[in-house]
């Protein structure tokens, strides 16, 4: 397993990160070269490529130091593995939202370019795949079924609130993404559950107490 990357490399890629994020929202990802990317950021054209191996690299480049740190935690000793993918997931949450800029930034121009929006889709991916395997390893009697759901909500989750926060459209921080985690099922409890489940969808704009009313009357027919 690769060791978490120290401070140092962690602020140093990042301010290479943020000069080419600014160039790329600027000029466009196109347009912007690796020479203008090393010059804004004060470093030989050998230096970039000691650190990334291309443009593309650059712009995901905080995802691979959290990647790094996800791991190195997951490793550490935990006594409830779902809750320690839950944390995993909020301390990634956390340092985005200390980096909230280039987060931001580059939400700006991965929208823009189709190819990025597919290497984001990956990256989210590898999230996921790191948590399932987590819990692969450390809950081996549990369905995979349930593992996968498992990461799958709460990767989504954290994505979600992610997303509003670099649009500006909410100001949730680690203690949201907690509670919100915490209702998250773990091991496929409801699925085993002698309870019958039942699930409902209504329309966003319905009132509660048409809610109510409509579920009243369904579940008398069941």
């Amino acid at each position: 397993m690769t060791g978490e990357p120290s401070a140092e490399a962690v602020r140093f890629r990042l301010a290479v990160v943020d000069q080419a994020l600014r160039l790329f929202d600027e000029r466009g990802y196109e347009a912007t070269t690796v020479e203008e990317i090393a010059e804004a950021a004060g470093i030989s054209r050998r230096t970039f490529f000691r650190q990334f191996r291309s443009k593309e690299d650059v712009i995901f480049a905080d995802h691979e130091a959290q990647l790094a740190a996800a791991a190195v935690y997951l490793g550490a000793a935990h006594e409830d593995p779902w809750e320690a993918v839950c944390e995993a997931a909020v301390q990634v949450f956390e340092r985005f939202t200390q980096w909230r800029e280039i987060a931001a930034r580059r939400y700006q121009v991965v929208r823009r370019v189709p190819a990025l929006r597919e290497r984001e889709i990956v990256t989210v991916f590898r999230y996921e795949r790191l948590f399932t395997d987590f819990l692969r390893k450390r809950l081996p009697d549990t369905p995979d079924l349930a593992r996968v759901q498992f990461t799958a909500s709460v990767t989504a989750t954290h994505n979600y609130l992610l997303r509003r926060m670099v649009r500006g459209e909410s100001a949730a921080g680690a203690a949201d993404l907690r509670a919100e985690l915490a209702a998250i099922a773990r091991g496929g409890a409801a699925a085993r559950s002698d309870a019958e489940m039942v699930l409902a969808v209504f329309p966003r704009d319905m009132p509660p107490g048409r809610i109510a009313d409509l579920l009243s009357r369904r579940l008398g027919t069941l």
